[in-house]
């Protein structure tokens, strides 16, 4: 019998050294998600620690280190399902690699959490619950956890199934159903609860329609035109432009209120000046990037890139200014009644808590913010960067529009239904295409229903799960708060 010679050996260590390594690689593939929970309790724990060995914690006592926790839960939440609404389009579009768009968010949140976040709050958000009926300092601490732990379950539950919810009319149903197991059912101020329900519609069709309003206009006068290059040459400046007056305002209205009050007209007037000037200083960079393409639809893509993704780092800034208070707004409400034994109807939010707000925000978009990045930019629609410039746009322009009207919107809902309003701007146009054309050859027959439904641009499965959980959001939050706040009264009272 002949003996293996080396050859044989080398053959036999590379197989098996080759099946440990594909092992090795599925054992860190099917670990990422455990990693992922396992830094997020260190965080947890870390932030409770904080606030226990800080003045204020061994002051105020077990409270505060309980709802430090439990803010840092929120924000690790609100990274994980709010910033996909920002990133997710440029992550579709190409513009941006998941990692840069991951880097990006991360510090752009970071920044406008801890250089433009509110400093002043409402404790008990959007005056939802009438403070009379939370009289005594610890029901009102027991309300205002069972309000953070109650959102933070319903996003985390929303983020496992992949829908992209609000965060903020989370917050809201929770105070609402904590106040209403506290001071029973005439304590909700209902009007403004109405306005809060109108916004779950207008939000999203008005994102939607100045989505595909500006898609529309790109087709128009720059894709269907004989010379796209030239038209691009000419209208792309004016877009950005545009997107910068857009941006400028809105950050005028919602990133700069900690550092100076500005209303609605000075606004409009800062995001004019500054539109009118990017777009004189875009029109020869435009002119440059535009040299050498070719007359076709692909060349134009070049041209948003970089427009989508300073739009992207800018929704970013002014999510991490504006919602980091959904997840610390609470925590800083406790923290001021523990300290002064009543609660105010607006309460100033501490350094160290805005640290743990926008930490969190970084971190859970890092470790689970991927799954709806993907599902935003990619599964509802297909988008480039021309679409995904659109939805960008009409994000900041809706919540300047809802400001000037005084109307309560979500800028999830926005971005989602600008991202739906594309996709459905998109079939009806190529069913029209498709009418056009069966109209030029009379003896041509319609397409049949199932066909019909395959060419679907807009996955009917995402769209029917997001308006679901956008819809039960804030029943199922004041529910879940409710719940929470027995369970909390038992526990520690």
């Amino acid at each position: 019998m002949s003996q293996p010679n080396d050859a044989d050996h080398m053959e036999t260590l590379d197989r098996d050294l080759k099946r440990f390594g594909s092992l090795e690689s599925a054992a860190i593939y099917s670990s990422r998600p455990l990693i992922g929970v396992g830094l997020s309790l260190v965080f947890i724990g870390l932030a409770a620690l904080f606030a226990g060995l800080s003045p204020v914690g061994s002051e105020s006592g077990l409270f505060v280190i309980i709802a430090a926790g439990l803010g840092a839960y929120m924000a690790l939440n609100i990274g994980a399902n709010d910033v996909a609404n920002n990133m997710g389009p440029a992550v579709g579009a190409k513009a941006l690699s998941m990692a840069g768009a991951i880097a990006i968010a991360a510090i752009c949140e970071s920044a406008g959490a801890l250089l433009a976040g509110g400093d002043v709050v409402s404790t008990i958000s959007k005056g939802i619950i009438d403070p009379a009926g939370l009289s005594e300092t610890r029901t009102f601490i027991w309300a205002m956890m069972a309000a953070l732990l109650s959102a933070a379950l319903w996003v985390n539950l929303a983020t496992w199934v992949g829908a992209p919810v609000s965060t903020t009319h989370s917050v809201v149903g929770g105070v609402m159903g904590a106040g209403i197991a506290a001071a029973g059912i005439g304590a909700v101020n209902w009007p403004t609860m109405g306005a809060i329900a109108a916004s779950w519609v207008i939000s999203p069709v008005l994102g939607g329609i100045i989505a595909a309003a500006v898609l529309a206009f790109i087709k128009w006068k720059i894709i269907y035109v004989e010379d796209k290059i030239a038209a691009a040459r000419r209208w792309v400046p004016v877009l950005i432009g545009l997107m910068s007056a857009a941006f400028g305002a809105y950050l005028a209205l919602k990133g700069l209120k900690k550092i100076v009050h500005v209303d609605m007209g000075t606004a409009l007037l800062i995001g004019a000046v500054l539109g009118t000037v990017v777009a004189a200083l875009s029109r020869p960079l435009i002119h440059r990037q535009a040299e050498g393409l070719e007359n076709r639809n692909k060349s134009l893509k070049v041209l948003f890139r970089l427009p989508l993704v300073l739009s992207a780092a800018l929704l970013s800034f002014a999510h991490g200014a504006n919602d980091v208070a959904n997840a610390v707004g609470p925590l800083a409400a406790i923290v001021h009644a523990q300290q002064a034994g009543d609660f105010a109807a607006k309460v100033s939010i501490p350094l160290w808590v805005m640290v743990i707000g926008a930490l969190g925000i970084s971190f859970g978009l890092v470790f689970f913010g991927p799954k709806l990045i993907r599902m935003v930019g990619g599964q509802i629609t297909k988008l480039n960067p021309m679409r995904a410039y659109c939805v960008a746009l009409s994000a900041a322009t809706t919540v300047i529009v809802a400001s000037w009207l005084g109307l309560p919107v979500s800028s999830t809902h926005i971005a989602v239904g600008g991202v739906f309003g594309v996709g459905f701007f998109r079939e009806w146009h190529a069913e029209r295409r498709v009418r056009r054309l069966s109209g030029s050859r009379p003896n041509a027959r319609p397409l049949p229903r199932e066909e019909r439904k395959r060419r679907k641009l807009v996955r009917r499965s995402h769209f029917l799960t997001i308006i679901a959980a956008w819809v039960i959001t804030v029943p199922a939050a004041a529910m879940m708060s409710a719940v929470c706040f027995y369970f909390l009264a038992k526990m520690l009272g």
